[in-house]
């Protein structure tokens, strides 16, 4: 009596033998018996649901186009469909930018002006530094964020950035450059620290 593991099998490479002939039918049944396995190891991989919808998407679409490219020699069809998946999961990871992995901080509330001056010296130099910031990469601006806004020292950073603390230390090294550049005349990076 032939196994559930080897039943499964013939399934799927008759199934990938469809593929292989271009039938969408064949795809949709594909599709369905595997599914929920390709979806679990890309959410494992990349810890995010709408990662792991992209890259699902992205593993039958190379299943459609690369069909023909099974080797049953090699393997089953569940590991080849999974070495796939892990792939697209760990590529996804790598073009994912690093500052979307961190919350933006909390915006810093000004402590209130008695008098309107102070006030409106306090709205431009926050809008200059606003403007300045744009400027900045993404991962500059959330590391310059993290310095200055969350007061975190350069370590606490690339532990926190899970980057070398070298890459850390230029990052911010450059983006103070920038900044210094962009500000406005009379105000640096003791600006940031308000």
């Amino acid at each position: 009596m032939e196994s559930l593991i080897d039943a499964q099998e013939t399934v799927l490479r008759e199934a990938l033998a469809g593929i292989v002939a271009r039938r969408q039918e064949a795809l949709a049944r594909f599709y369905d018996a595997t599914v929920s396995r390709v979806y679990g190891l890309a959410l494992r991989v990349t810890a995010r649901s709408d990662a792991a919808e992209e890259v699902t998407a992205d593993v039958y679409m190379q299943v459609w186009n690369q069909a023909a490219r099974f080797d049953q020699g090699r393997g089953s069809v569940l590991a080849w469909l999974l070495t796939i998946c892990r792939s697209r999961a760990i590529d996804c990871l790598r073009r994912a930018d690093e500052a979307e992995s961190w919350a933006e901080p909390p915006e810093v509330a000004g402590s209130a002006a008695d008098d309107p001056q102070d006030l409106l010296i306090a709205v431009e130099r926050g809008r200059a530094l606003s403007s300045a910031l744009e400027g900045l990469t993404a991962l500059q601006r959330q590391l310059v964020s993290l310095a200055f806004f969350r007061g975190l020292t350069h370590e606490e950073i690339a532990d926190h950035a899970r980057l070398p603390l070298g890459t850390v230390k230029t990052h911010i090294r450059k983006a103070l450059a920038c900044l210094r550049e962009n500000l406005a005349p009379g105000m640096d990076e003791r600006a940031l620290r308000r």
